[in-house]
C-alpha cells in the first residue's frame, strides 16, 4: 500500500480527521514485525480558539511542539502519568488529529498480548476491544513517547498507508462531539469534531442519536 506523503497530511484539521478514516496505521516493532490497523475513529483539535486543544491560544510548549511542526508529524503524550495518546499534526499552527480507534488488521495476536500483559488479571480480549480507544491502540501498537515528533512520511517505524479497496470514498462517516472535554465549556464541548465509521464495532463510543439522525437524513 502507498505510504501517505507530506501533501496528504497538509489539510485543514477537521478535513484531515475525516480523510484519515479508512487509512491504515502501520507500526514496525523492534523484532521486525509490522502491526497494522484501519483508522476508524478520529478527533480534530484545531488549535487557536479551540479550548480543548493543547495549543489553545497558540501557546507552544516543549510538550506540544509537534503540533506546530510540518503536517504529518506524530504527537505522542501521556495521560494519567502512564498511558499514551497519538496524534498527527495537520495544516495550521497547533492543529492535530487524535487517533481514537483502530480495527486490527495484521498481527492481531501480537496486539492482544500487548494489551493483556498490562492487566493484573489478564482475560482474553475480544477483537473489538483491542484498539477501541486512544490509549488502548497505543498499548496494542507499542506507541510511546519514543515515537513522538516523527515525520511520518519518512518514518520507518510509524506511518500511515492508503485505504483498503473495500473502504470506498462513500463510506458513511458519523460526526459527533469529542469525548472527555466537558470542562472546556459548552461551545467547544458541543462542536462535532469527532468522526467515526458508521456502525463500526471497533470505535470507542458510538453516538446512537447522531447515527439515527444520519439514517433519517438518508431516507429523505
Amino acid at each position: 500500500m502507498r505510504k501517505l506523503q507530506s501533501e496528504d497530511y497538509n489539510q485543514e484539521c477537521s478535513v484531515l480527521a475525516q480523510y484519515l478514516l479508512g487509512k491504515i496505521l502501520a507500526r514496525k516493532l523492534k523484532n521486525g514485525k509490522i502491526l497494522k490497523g484501519i483508522i476508524v475513529e478520529t478527533e480534530a483539535y484545531l488549535g487557536g480558539d479551540d479550548k480543548a486543544s493543547h495549543s489553545f491560544n497558540g501557546k507552544m510548549t516543549e510538550r506540544n511542539k509537534p503540533m506546530f511542526a510540518a503536517p504529518g508529524t506524530s504527537y505522542v503524550y501521556t495521560i494519567y502519568g502512564m498511558y499514551h495518546c497519538v496524534n498527527i499534526s495537520a495544516q495550521g499552527a497547533g492543529a492535530a488529529v487524535l487517533l481514537r480507534a483502530l480495527e486490527p488488521l495484521e498481527n492481531l495476536e501480537e496486539m492482544r498480548l500487548s494489551r493483556m500483559s498490562i492487566k493484573n488479571n489478564p482475560k482474553f480480549l475480544k477483537d473489538v476491544d483491542i484498539c477501541n480507544g486512544p490509549s488502548k491502540l497505543c498499548i496494542s501498537f507499542n506507541i510511546t513517547k519514543e515515537l513522538n515528533n516523527l515525520f511520518m512520511p519518512e518514518s520507518e517505524v510509524l506511518w500511515v498507508e492508503e485505504r483498503l479497496p473495500h473502504f470506498e470514498e462513500c463510506t458513511p462517516i458519523i460526526k459527533s462531539t469529542r469525548i472527555g472535554i466537558e470542562r472546556c465549556g459548552t461551545e467547544w464541548a458541543t462542536k462535532k469534531l469527532r468522526y467515526y465509521v458508521f456502525k463500526c464495532p471497533h470505535v470507542s463510543k458510538r453516538d446512537k442519536k447522531s447515527e439515527k439522525d444520519f439514517e433519517t437524513l438518508q431516507r429523505t
